[in-house]
């Protein structure tokens, strides 16, 4: 009876040891990574994004070119004689302005000077003579082959009067404009040719202003157009306007040769020298413009993200004119709105974010 106890006990101890094995290796597999049991996975923690603001304010938007430009002289001619001969007098000061048709050089002309007086000393005769001749047809005393003669010799005499009164002219250099003479070439008693340059004549009112613009705003600048400009020594600004353009975009550059006027009345600039040009194409006086690294494009569709409540949240905006650091938003966005300006990449609709900078 006593044995029959001892057995009764040992299987007692057995089966709650072999439940308390079975117990811990169950619980074990619970706690150790990689077993068939599910895990337990604690939540994962959201970090906060630092990033940068930008408040949403109206402003004066202006798109513009810009470019170096050369200053061109209105009119410009380098001065030579049309027929050849000895200088016998130079009648004009360099550096001076002179007016057109001012008689500035002369070759000597005095054997056209004779043969110009012989001539016109015929010339009362030869008219005495067709006078004469008429009045004797009106009576048939002469043939009207004896007048049509005088006539003829009447109408030579005049034509060689006027080719060497002609001649005389060619020995004449005069203004074809007004400007400014330049330096002079030559001295009294050298002998010129058409091929000597006497002087350049100048015309710097107004000036021409040269420069290109790319080829997409070829159809925006057009006769017209005004635009700024800057020279180097000078502090203010001034203004030409557009009076002709190329008629194609030139294919090695891929720009469009513009070509401008400015007054310069007082003549206060010279002609020669480089300049920094500006044209306003766009002025927008009550714009909402955001920097354009702020925009995220996404399937064709331009988003921004707004600061509110201390999270990203995006907005599909509308975008209109750009420039080279902002662009134009015309809808989408209000005046008072945060704009996150960095870590647009990173940026997803809740993101928690800290603004760092607020511009």
């Amino acid at each position: 009876m006593k044995k029959k106890k001892w057995i009764i006990t040992a299987l007692i101890l057995l089966v709650f040891c072999i439940a308390l094995g079975v117990y811990n290796y169950f619980n074990g597999r619970k706690s150790t990574p990689g077993t068939d049991v599910e895990e337990i996975v604690a939540p994962r923690k959201i970090n906060t994004l630092n990033v940068n603001g930008f408040i949403i304010r109206t402003k004066h938007l202006t798109d513009g070119i810009s470019g170096v430009a050369n200053l061109l002289p209105d009119e410009e001619v380098d001065l030579s004689f049309e027929t050849s001969g000895k200088i016998v007098a130079i009648n004009f000061q360099e550096g001076t302005p002179v007016r057109k048709g001012d008689l500035l050089a002369k070759v000597n002309d005095k054997p056209l000077q004779a043969q110009l007086a012989r001539y016109e000393a015929q010339l009362k005769l030869a008219e005495d003579r067709v006078y004469r001749q008429n009045a004797l047809l009106e009576k048939d005393a002469v043939s009207q082959e004896a007048f049509e003669q005088a006539q003829t010799e009447l109408a030579t005499l005049i034509a060689e009067i006027n080719i060497v009164k002609s001649n005389i002219e060619l020995t004449e250099l005069r203004a074809p404009f007004d400007g400014i003479i330049g330096l002079r070439n030559v001295s009294e008693g050298a002998y010129a040719s058409p091929s000597v340059v006497v002087a350049t004549l100048t015309k710097i009112t107004p000036l021409k202003i040269d420069f290109f613009v790319p080829e997409r705003y070829a159809k925006q600048v057009k006769p017209g157009t005004r635009f700024n400009f800057t020279v180097d020594g000078y502090q203010e600004s001034f203004q030409g306007s557009v009076y002709a353009t190329e008629s194609k975009v030139d294919a090695a550059t891929r720009t469009f040769a513009v070509r401008g006027l400015y007054p310069n009345t007082s003549a206060r600039l010279t002609p020669g020298r480089f300049a920094s040009v500006n044209i306003r194409l766009h002025d927008i006086p009550d714009a909402i413009a955001i920097p354009t690294e702020a925009i995220v494009p996404e399937m064709g569709v331009d988003k921004v993200y707004l600061y509110r409540g201390g999270r990203a949240h995006a907005v599909e905006v509308t975008t209109g004119l750009r420039t080279d650091a902002e662009l134009q938003i015309l809808r989408g966005l209000s005046v008072g709105d945060t704009l996150i300006t960095s870590g647009t990449l990173q940026l997803r609709e809740g993101l928690p974010v800290k603004l760092d900078v607020v511009e």
